[in-house]
């Protein structure tokens, strides 16, 4: 049988970095107020990064993408399949993917589409990347996570302007004798759309609604600690492994209680838990292949460690990958 396995990892982070009295400094100026004990208390963010006015998704997936092709030992020609997930591209179309194979100078005609499943984004385009592999349809993949989600924010709304920010994540994951995504759980539910959206759109040159991001931060709390646990689970039974099986949880990004509350449900010791929420904020899609990379680079994640890759997202989505590293 035919698998797939992570070989490399990469992440790039825009220089620009705002920690919480960076941030609080500029909110004050717009008559916004906030601080940074209620922010950290709240969320556990105390600095994001945010891309220069110029800088798009496609420009941190390629600093991302070269990072992983270099720790590999690759070179742009070795990928046959390129998936990026964003809820932030560049333009309507073409996608992110497309831009970046371009950039990377890939000319062999491979497959390169974005996924958009917001914060979930990644575990999204993880398990369809995997899927690809295993039918034969590539052999080896760059999936990458990129958003600069500052470009959608309301920095008069403090609840949310505080919460995101800019960043990309990539992988390559290739085809294997030995496993390494073990199994994966993917969900939607429509029903919860309006709890987490940017309702804006463009139509005839102008744009409709509003373009910036709207949240009923305690609905999509409640939601999210009982969705992830319920996933983590469903990928651990159909890879027959157990809590005691999980050597790391690397999650979506997006809140400290949630990764914790989420911890405790997987009766997981809190050291077992990758952090990087405090300096990289809520960076979406992006956010579990940056985790990913700082846990690998920093050592934390040997070869052969047992990862839970899980997020939750817009719309409402959710799911959790399972994988040998």
């Amino acid at each position: 049988m035919k698998y797939s396995r992570i070989v490399s990892t990469g992440s790039y982070l825009p220089p620009r970095r705002l920690t919480n009295a960076d941030l609080v400094a500029e909110l004050a100026a717009k008559g916004v107020e906030t601080s940074d004990e209620w922010i950290v208390d709240r969320t556990g963010i105390r600095a994001r990064h945010f891309a220069a006015p110029e800088v798009t998704s496609s420009e941190l997936a390629y600093e991302a993408a070269l990072q992983a092709l270099s720790s590999g030992g690759l070179q742009p020609v070795d990928i046959d399949l390129i998936i990026v997930a964003t809820s932030t591209p560049d333009m309507v179309f073409p996608s992110v993917a497309t831009i970046l194979q371009n950039k990377l100078g890939i000319t062999n005609g491979c497959p390169a589409f974005d996924v958009q499943a917001v914060c979930s984004g990644f575990v999204y385009a993880l398990t369809v990347a995997d899927s690809l592999i295993k039918t034969s349809t590539a052999k080896r993949a760059l999936v990458v996570g990129a958003e600069v989600f500052s470009r959608i924010l309301d920095f008069k709304d403090r609840t949310t302007c505080v919460l995101f920010g800019d960043g990309a994540g990539a992988v390559i994951l290739e085809a294997s004798d030995t496993p390494g995504i073990l199994a994966s759980d993917l969900h939607a539910d429509g029903r919860h759309k309006d709890i987490l959206c940017v309702p804006g759109t463009v139509s005839g040159g102008l744009v409709l609604g509003d373009p910036t991001l709207k949240m009923d931060g305690p609905a999509v709390f409640k939601l999210a600690v009982g969705v992830l646990e319920s996933a983590a689970r469903a990928a651990l039974t159909k890879a027959g492994k157990t809590d005691a099986d999980i050597d790391w949880l690397i999650p979506h990004q997006a809140n400290i209680r949630i990764m914790q509350s989420t911890t405790k449900k997987l009766k997981m010791s809190m050291e077992k838990l990758i952090v990087t929420v405090d300096q990289h904020g809520n960076t979406s899609a992006a956010s579990i292949p940056l985790a990913l990379d700082f846990a690998v680079r920093s050592g934390k994640v040997k070869r052969g460690d047992m990862l839970m890759l899980e997020g939750v997202g817009g719309g409402f989505t959710w799911g959790a990958v399972l994988v040998q590293y």
